[in-house]
């Protein structure tokens, strides 16, 4: 097995008197599909929050490549090689494609303060800009307003600007909210094509049981802010705790 990439120790967050997550312990191995699921309230979005450092712990540790990063600024998490997405497809909506990736690719270099500057000026950012827009298909959509995308395809952009740093580590929180249902496959094949070839990790919430089902190399599945189970698709499925607690007695 891989070593762990990403780690939560111990981890805790309560609001108030609600316990969200409940001292967890998940180790997310380099170069998987890691999908985190359960009924809502489960606790799988706060747990997610806390890996990606949108949200601090009351307590516990979360490590990245081995360094504690419990309390690095969430603004440093990019140049660390986490990249995440968000419920509600987070772009600018008035800039094209291309120039949404760009911005991407520049704010993670050193001309990230520099923008009153022309965009000629940034050259040097351009040649990844087009690798990215070729990675994530959008070649032929390059100079449409994001606005003007179709659902699909604006999730494909801001893959795109995720990927734009070339992460480590993809955190993706229901990417295929609201894309309908004939997008979804091409959408999952497009992150499985990324997670392999760049050998990257991919940690997926999702509410979509297909996807996590045909996609997954791992699942974790929480309940009550706790882990219940973990395994494979396959584990997962047979696993009767699961079908009692989560699926209702579902079977694939």
């Amino acid at each position: 097995m891989p070593d762990a990439i990403l780690e939560a120790r111990k981890l805790r967050k309560e609001f108030g008197g609600l316990v969200a997550v409940d001292d967890v312990d998940l180790k997310i191995r380099a170069g998987t599909f890691h999908s985190i699921i359960g009924p809502n309230g489960a606790g799988k979005t706060t747990l997610f929050n806390l890996l990606s450092r949108t949200l601090d712990p009351t307590s516990g540790t979360v490590i990245f490549r081995g360094r504690d990063i419990t309390h690095v600024p969430v603004q440093r998490i990019a140049h660390l090689g986490m990249g995440r997405s968000f419920q509600i497809t987070n772009i600018f909506p008035n800039l094209t494609a291309f120039e949404n990736i760009r911005l991407a690719c520049q704010a993670l270099g050193r001309d990230n303060f520099k923008m009153l500057n022309r965009a000629g000026d940034f050259k040097q950012y351009e040649e990844r800009t087009w690798a990215v827009i070729q990675q994530v298909g959008l070649s032929e959509r390059a100079t449409m307003i994001a606005r003007s995308l179709p659902h699909g395809d604006q999730r494909k952009l801001e893959l795109g600007m995720i990927l734009a740093a070339d992460p480590e580590v993809l955190l993706l929180d229901e990417p295929t909210a609201g894309m309908a249902g004939e997008q979804v496959p091409e959408f999952i094949a497009l992150i499985q094509k990324v997670q392999k070839d760049g050998n990257k990790t991919i940690v997926l919430v999702e509410h979509n049981m297909s996807v996590v089902m045909h996609a997954s190399m791992v699942i974790t599945v929480m309940h009550q802010g706790a882990i219940l189970a973990e395994g494979t698709p396959a584990e997962i499925a047979a696993n009767k705790t699961v079908q009692s607690a989560y699926l209702g007695g579902m079977q694939w």
